[in-house]
């Protein structure tokens, strides 16, 4: 005695479209696999006839036609020597600002079929290893955003012919696509609101002197401070970490406890720095106005409400997408950058 299981209703086929759509099946297999040459009247007619019929694209077939997975790396390359249990990598991931870095990506890929597969890369072994695994095709390109000093992973990417797009200016010389805002003349919108208030013993709380974004804050800061009459003004390096801008704001008092305007080249740290003037008696803004950078959650969830340079993460993050996009489209093309503006947005602290 034998049984079978009744059959399921059959699948639309690339043949049933072709047919609605009065084509060949080959001009069908073209549209879905999105290539170029195909006139704009025809590939309507033949995405019309795929929506009536129903037909879903078989996508391990249409990977070996087109050696694409439709989808993209999404990596998050921080400092070397966090243990799997370090607290750190826990605020690597709830973090809202790579949250909001997904979401802006999720606006371009969403409607293309592409899906980010997530990746961390902690050592130089897991970013060799990582590069050597997406060269075996797992992914269509990377999208890469970096916290870890002198980030050889720009590099390494682009010697491995890999498409790929950063977030922020790299260090050194790397012929990659980025997305960036104007770090400097961020910092200098923080340093004329401080004068503009009327602060005259201003000070920064820098990023890290190995960081791209630490350079570039503090040269506008102190190109706008010398504009103004102000050659030498103080600063402190802290390392973009909220326990960093504790102690960096404990040191500036330290030493100099006349300060009276205070630009912390990011919102952790100003967070941080906000902490330690309320633990000494300052009161913000009346004794020390505090100025940060980046309009994070730690902006929102500062007291005083954070006075802040806005950079516009989702904007960013869905140009990172199109770039992207464009190198897996046609890989011949030149690196590009594109650099968004920032604003001041003026809250409690100063």
């Amino acid at each position: 005695m034998s049984s079978s299981r009744p059959a399921g209703p059959r699948q639309p086929t690339l043949e049933d479209v072709a047919r609605s759509a009065g084509v060949s099946r080959a001009t069908v297999s073209r549209v879905v696999n999105g290539t170029r040459n195909v006139d704009p009247g025809i590939q309507k007619i033949v995405q019309e006839a795929v929506a009536a019929t129903g037909y879903v694209p078989n996508r391990a077939a249409r990977s070996l036609v087109t050696r694409k997975t439709d989808s993209v790396a999404l990596v998050f390359s921080v400092p070397d020597h966090h243990a799997a249990d370090d607290p750190f990598l826990g605020q690597v991931f709830t973090d809202p600002f790579f949250g909001r870095v997904l979401g802006g990506l999720l606006t371009v890929l969403r409607p293309r079929g592409v899906h980010p597969v997530l990746m961390l890369a902690d050592s130089e072994e897991a970013r060799r290893g990582l590069v050597a695994g997406l060269r075996q095709e797992h992914t269509d390109g990377v999208v890469l955003v970096s916290i870890a000093p002198d980030d050889p992973l720009p590099l390494l990417l682009t010697e491995a012919g890999l498409p790929a797009v950063l977030f922020g200016r790299p260090s050194g010389e790397v012929p990659i696509s980025f997305v960036d805002v104007g770090q400097q003349a961020g910092a200098r919108l923080a340093a004329e609101h401080l004068l503009g208030r009327g602060c005259r013993r201003i000070a920064t709380v820098a990023g890290p002197s190995d960081s791209p974004a630490g350079r570039d804050r503090l040269a506008g800061f102190r190109a706008a401070m010398a504009a103004h009459g102000h050659p030498d003004p103080v600063a402190v390096e802290g390392d973009f970490t909220q326990a960093g801008g504790e102690r960096a704001m404990g040191r500036l008092l330290g030493e100099h406890p006349d300060t009276d305007g205070v630009f912390v080249a990011n919102d952790l740290m100003a967070q941080g720095a906000l902490h330690t003037l309320r633990d000494r008696g300052r009161r913000v803004p009346d004794d020390v106005a505090v100025v940060g950078f980046d309009d994070s959650s730690a902006a929102l969830a500062s007291r005083p409400l954070l006075t802040t340079v806005r950079q516009p993460v989702e904007d960013m993050a869905a140009e990172m997408a199109k770039l992207l996009m464009a190198l897996i489209d046609d890989p011949a093309q030149q690196s590009r950058s594109v650099i968004f503006k920032t604003t001041l947005v003026q809250r409690a602290s100063a």
